[in-house]
């Protein structure tokens, strides 16, 4: 089973559609809430080169991108296989 992180902030309405398309496809993920903690924030926009909003979302250490990135992954039908269930 591949490593699924997504790095979300409370009340953030395309971290809620990520996550509710990874719940979708039945994997497993950690969410790291970056609200109050600049820290991991800080330690997010390192992985993800620079981008500093979220969700931004990693498999296997890999960045895989944003909620609108994830979702043009889904819609051209290669997120599947970078999730480990094609």
């Amino acid at each position: 089973m591949k490593s699924i992180e997504i790095y979300t902030s409370m009340l953030c309405p395309f971290c809620a559609r990520a996550k509710a398309l990874l719940k979708s496809k039945g994997v497993q993920f950690k969410e790291i809430d970056v609200t109050a903690d600049a820290a991991l924030r800080q330690v997010m926009m390192k992985r993800a080169e620079g981008a500093h909003t979220v969700p931004q979302i990693f498999v296997d250490d890999m960045h895989i991108g944003d909620c609108d990135y994830i979702h043009k992954l889904d819609a051209a039908g290669k997120l599947n296989q970078i999730l480990g269930i094609a």
